[in-house]
């Protein structure tokens, strides 16, 4: 195992032993970025090992698995997020260095400061053979829409800013408003994010989409439609979900017609973002009112399919069917297995940097939700693990802001707003046991 040298911040090399963690940290290093999954050969210490190694020796870690066909954006991001904090020199490794080599260039192109025809010859130079990394580069140029994913911390919420290139239009799906339960304290720290991107890539929002009424998130749209005049829209059936809630938060002024929407979608809807068409699915299932938007070879699914190690999401919130989940993924598993699937959460299990874009032949393939399921074997999986699952910690929270279309309750008397919490909501929910 001998580091090869990339910038004076960075170094690749091939799996080090977990005896060599200690000699790294005498070399000089700082930090290790392990890019390899678990279990692609015996013998391979794994990242919980790593880890440890690491840390016993004084070093940073940081975990960002990749195979060379399914490196993503999100990926690409985590890796430059990790050399950039990491307190002095990087090691990072594979099995051989290639791929931590080829994450590194990535992200040197797509922030403009290496050329996408100088990659195979860099990688030459140092004895790599990065022919990956360059049809990487040309898939990524030829794809529309071009799709940048913001991760909230918070609620483990991915928000996307999803572009036409030839025309500049974008749509922001599903913003995050920030919200801090314990001092109820509300920002537009990750909106704001949204939309300095926005102008530094010279777009132009025409939509702001949201997927269905969140339940661990207050939405954004509102204070975003304020700021640039773009139409909002979600699931015509948002209608009976406000219908659902509005007796529960004992609301008798709310309107339950979806009109804090500019535009209400059905399934099969068509619209245009730019140049290209869109599409809406019907995928309840999740919720009563859960759409997916297909635009160009992009599929919004949010709470339908997670990253595929993650299954699905939950399906007993009121209105909620594990049956309905079911046909809803089959109808999105029908596209084709190139469509690039955009995930609405992610939880990094194993510890991992947050992940978003899978794609159809990759979920049909590893989501152990899909892959040897049948109805009803889902529907008994589903259902046995939401039963251990206690509620959002924001659902009663986020959920009258969001039937609102993100709108905050009014002001009172006092010039204050005031978010209106019932009790004994959930009868037999289940108990957080590791809140604080």
């Amino acid at each position: 195992m001998h580091p090869i040298k990339i910038t004076e911040t960075l170094s690749v090399a091939g799996q080090p032993a977990l005896a060599d963690f200690v000699p790294l940290a005498a070399q000089g290093f700082k930090a290790v970025v392990n890019v390899r999954p678990a279990g692609e050969e015996a013998g391979q210490p794994g990242s919980a090992a790593e880890r440890k190694a690491a840390e016993e020796a004084g070093m940073a870690y940081s975990f960002i698995p990749v195979t060379g066909p399914t490196i993503t954006e999100a990926d690409v991001a985590a890796f430059r997020a990790a050399v950039a904090r990491a307190p002095g020199p990087v090691f990072a490794h594979c099995k051989s260095g290639t791929r931590a080599l080829t994450l590194h260039v990535l992200g040197e192109v797509l922030d403009d400061r290496l050329s996408a025809d100088a990659v195979v010859g860099l990688g030459q130079t140092f004895g790599f053979d990065l022919a990956g990394a360059e049809a990487w580069l040309d898939r990524r140029a030829a794809r529309a829409p071009q799709v940048t994913g913001f991760y909230e911390p918070r609620s483990g919420s991915i928000q996307y800013v999803v572009s036409d290139p030839a025309t500049k239009a974008c749509a922001i799906i599903d913003p995050v408003l920030d919200y801090d339960e314990k001092s109820c304290a509300t920002a537009t720290t990750q909106a704001d994010a949204i939309l300095a991107f926005v102008r530094e890539n010279g777009l132009r929002v025409d939509w702001i989409l949201d997927t269905h009424p969140h339940a661990d998130h207050f939405s954004a749209a509102q204070y975003l439609k304020g700021k640039t005049g773009a139409q909002t829209a979600i699931g015509a059936q948002v209608v009976a979900v406000q219908k659902l809630w509005k007796d529960l938060y004992n609301l008798p002024d709310l309107a339950t017609d979806g009109s804090q929407w500019d535009r209400l979608f059905a399934h099969g809807e068509r619209f245009r973002l730019g140049s290209l068409e869109a599409s809406v699915l019907f995928s309840p299932g999740h919720t009563l009112a859960s759409i997916t938007y297909v635009i160009g070879d992009a599929a919004f699914v949010h709470d339908t399919l997670f990253m595929p190690e993650s299954g699905t999401a939950r399906a007993d919130f009121p209105g909620g069917s594990a049956s309905a989940l079911w046909a809803s993924i089959q109808t999105i598993l029908a596209l084709p297995d190139e469509t690039r699937l955009f995930t609405g959460h992610d939880y990094q299990p194993h510890g991992r940097a947050p992940r978003w874009e899978s794609t159809v032949g990759q979920q049909k393939l590893t989501n152990p939700h899909v892959a040897g399921q049948d109805e009803a074997s889902f529907v008994a999986l589903r259902q046995a693990r939401d039963k251990t699952l206690p509620m959002p910690k924001l659902i009663l929270h986020a959920l009258q802001v969001n039937l609102r279309g993100g709108r905050l309750p009014e002001p009172e008397a006092n010039g204050r707003r005031y978010l209106k919490i019932p009790l004994d909501a959930f009868a037999g929910a289940a108990w957080d046991e590791t809140a604080p």
